[in-house]
C-alpha cells in the first residue's frame, strides 16, 4: 500500500445551517490519481479546498505529511486584464522560478511558445497548459486540480490528462482532481470518489462504472466511464468520440466563457 500524503477521516464542512459535505473519508498516495466526481453542488470543490487547508473542518480531519509541497490549480482564474500580463510573468506571480525551471515547465505542457505572450490572448486550452505548466514548476508532491479541463475541446482535453499523466509519473506525485467529464478521467483513475454530499460510492472506475448509486446520481443516459469501459457496446462508444462529445460543457457552474 503506498504511503498516504493526505488523509481525510470523517471530514464535515458546514455552510451555515446545513453541512455542504459530511463524513467523507479518502486518502491520496504518491503516484496515485484519485478523481472526485458529482453533480454541483455536491460538495466536490469543498472537499478540494480543505485539502488544500483552504477551509477549516467542521467536523473530522485532514493529515497531511509534513513538509507537503502542494500546487493548485484553481476552478476560476480571475484577472485585471488591463494589466497586460505576460505568461512569463504569471509564471512568477507565486514566487519566483529559474529560468530554466520555468522553459522546463512550459516545454513539458506545450507551451513554451507562449512565453511573451499576455494573457488574455490565450485560448481557453491554452490557458490551462499555461496554469498546469505553473503548478509542474513547482514540483509540487501532490496537485490539486479543479476541473481543470474546462473550456477546452475534446482533444484539448484529451491532451492535458496526457500530460497530467507524463507529470504524475515524472515527479511521483499524488493528484486530487476534481472533475465533471467523466468518461476521460476515470480511464486514468486510480480510485474514484462519487459526492453529493456525502460519499455516494468509492473505488476503482470499473467498479464505480457498474455501482448502482453511480447509476442514480448520473442517470441512466449518463454515458460516463461505462462508455470506456465497455468498448463493446459500439452504441455508447460511437457517441462518446462522436459529434456529440462536449455535451458535458454545459454542466459547469461557471456559465459561459470563464476558461480565463
Amino acid at each position: 500500500m503506498t504511503k498516504s500524503i493526505v488523509e481525510v477521516e470523517g471530514l464535515g464542512v458546514r455552510r451555515g445551517e446545513r453541512w455542504a459535505v459530511r463524513g467523507v473519508s479518502l486518502t491520496v498516495g504518491r503516484g496515485e490519481l484519485v478523481t472526485l466526481i458529482g453533480p454541483n453542488g455536491g460538495g466536490k470543490s469543498t472537499i478540494a479546498k480543505t485539502v488544500l487547508g483552504l477551509i477549516r473542518p467542521d467536523e473530522g480531519t485532514v493529515v497531511r505529511e509534513p513538509g507537503l509541497r502542494i500546487s493548485y490549480v484553481p476552478q476560476k482564474m480571475t484577472a485585471d486584464w488591463t494589466l497586460p500580463l505576460t505568461v512569463s510573468r504569471f509564471m512568477d506571480l507565486t514566487g519566483r522560478l529559474s529560468p530554466d525551471d520555468k522553459i522546463q515547465a512550459l516545454e513539458e505542457a506545450g507551451a513554451d511558445h507562449l512565453i511573451r505572450e499576455p494573457l488574455h490572448v490565450l485560448s481557453g486550452g491554452e490557458f490551462q497548459r499555461v496554469m498546469l505548466a505553473r503548478a509542474l514548476a513547482r514540483k509540487p508532491d501532490l496537485l490539486v486540480l479543479d476541473e481543470p479541463v474546462q473550456g477546452v475541446d475534446f482533444a484539448g482535453e484529451l491532451a492535458l490528462y496526457d500530460l497530467i499523466d507524463r507529470a504524475v509519473e515524472r515527479l511521483g506525485c499524488g493528484v486530487l482532481l476534481v472533475s465533471h467529464d467523466l468518461h476521460v478521467v476515470m480511464a486514468r483513475t486510480h480510485m474514484v470518489y462519487c459526492i453529493q454530499g456525502h460519499v455516494c460510492c468509492a473505488g476503482a472506475p470499473q467498479q464505480v462504472a457498474e455501482n448502482a448509486e453511480y447509476a442514480r446520481l448520473f442517470g441512466p443516459g449518463a454515458t460516463g466511464a461505462i462508455a470506456v469501459f465497455r468498448h463493446d457496446d459500439a452504441h455508447h462508444h460511437a457517441h462518446e468520440h462522436g459529434h456529440d462529445h462536449d455535451h458535458h460543457h454545459h454542466h459547469h457552474e461557471n456559465g459561459e466563457g470563464d476558461s480565463v
